[in-house]
């Protein structure tokens, strides 16, 4: 089953500033503010919702589909997806924009300053659901007006997928909220995006749940709640090897779920599934430098739940 997975292709610049932010900047200047920051140290990481969600899913052996946009200075990434043997047919070169990136400076204390550059992005309603021959889905953080385009184009071909808003979350107001989840078959939110959804809705989390087949609420260390079936799914946690970078668990977390609903398992194994793979993740720093083969996926699986379907 291919899923097709819409979201950003995008370049994380992460530099580390070896001394403390609050050191250089007054608080009763503020209004003034003109610092720079000398970062000795520096990486260039492959990130992106939609490379990060397709990469999780390759190592479980699903096949995905990338549905993105990307910009002038994209071929490093396309040449990576090449070797990965991730299909590129639906990620469209825009010509004359920069392919979004991050640019991420963290000082001693984990404080962060962060400049997103949407660039070639903002172009995401230019490619097409029915372009591609899917029959799963996700819609996660990408260009406005994709995110709606390839919301209504799933639900027009009736194409089951995930609403995942993730940090674009804040661009769409109650309205379009409820439109997303009357369209999608399931939603995904960490626990801050569940309560801002909540709070421009003006429903509970329960009610939004009676909207798709399935509401799943991400929790960091306490793992996760799925709704779904007239109940609530706790789903634990999955011991981590270390914790050393959260950035692209939740990708990795979806990319679980993903699987299970294309191989149509149940959720608690669905669920448990995700959680492997959101702990297998932060063990590593970057999106997408974890290498577990599927074999070593389905063994920690089982040391830590017992036997997945297809061990069976």
């Amino acid at each position: 089953m291919t899923t097709l997975i819409c979201g950003s292709l995008a370049f994380d610049n992460i530099m580390v500033f070896p001394g403390r932010f609050k050191e250089h900047i007054l608080p009763e200047q503020i209004h003034i503010l003109n610092v720079a920051f000398l970062v000795p140290e520096m990486r260039r990481e492959f990130g992106g919702c939609a490379g990060n969600i397709a990469y999780n899913l390759m190592l479980l052996g699903g096949d995905a589909s990338i549905m993105a946009t990307v910009g002038d200075d994209a071929a490093p990434y396309l040449a990576r997806l090449d070797k990965l043997g991730l299909s590129r047919a639906h990620v469209r070169e825009v010509p004359g924009s920069f392919t979004a990136q991050a640019f991420i400076t963290t000082d001693l204390d984990d404080n962060q300053i962060t400049a997103f550059h949407p660039g070639a992005m903002s172009f995401s309603h230019l490619n097409k659901v029915e372009q591609a021959k899917a029959r799963l889905g996700i819609v996660a953080p990408d260009g406005r007006e994709g995110m709606l385009q390839h919301a209504r184009d799933f639900a027009a071909a009736g194409v089951p997928f995930i609403f995942d808003p993730g940090q674009g979350l804040p661009m769409f107001d109650g309205d379009d909220l409820m439109e997303f989840l009357r369209l999608a078959d399931y939603a995904c939110f960490n626990d801050y995006e569940a309560r801002l959804a909540c709070d421009r809705t003006g429903r509970s989390l329960e009610q939004l749940a009676q909207e798709v087949r399935a509401l799943i609420v991400t929790r960091g260390g306490e793992g996760s709640d799925i709704y779904a079936d007239g109940t609530v799914h706790r789903i634990p946690c999955a011991p981590a090897d270390a914790i050393v970078d959260p950035t692209g668990c939740g990708d990795a977390y979806r990319a679980g779920l993903l699987h299970g609903i294309a191989n149509g398992w149940d959720w608690p194994t669905t669920g448990r599934l995700a959680s492997l793979m959101g702990a297998i993740k932060i063990a590593h720093r970057g999106g997408q430098n974890h290498q577990p083969s599927r074999e070593e996926i389905g063994e920690r699986y089982r040391k830590a739940f017992g036997s997945l379907p297809w061990q069976s």
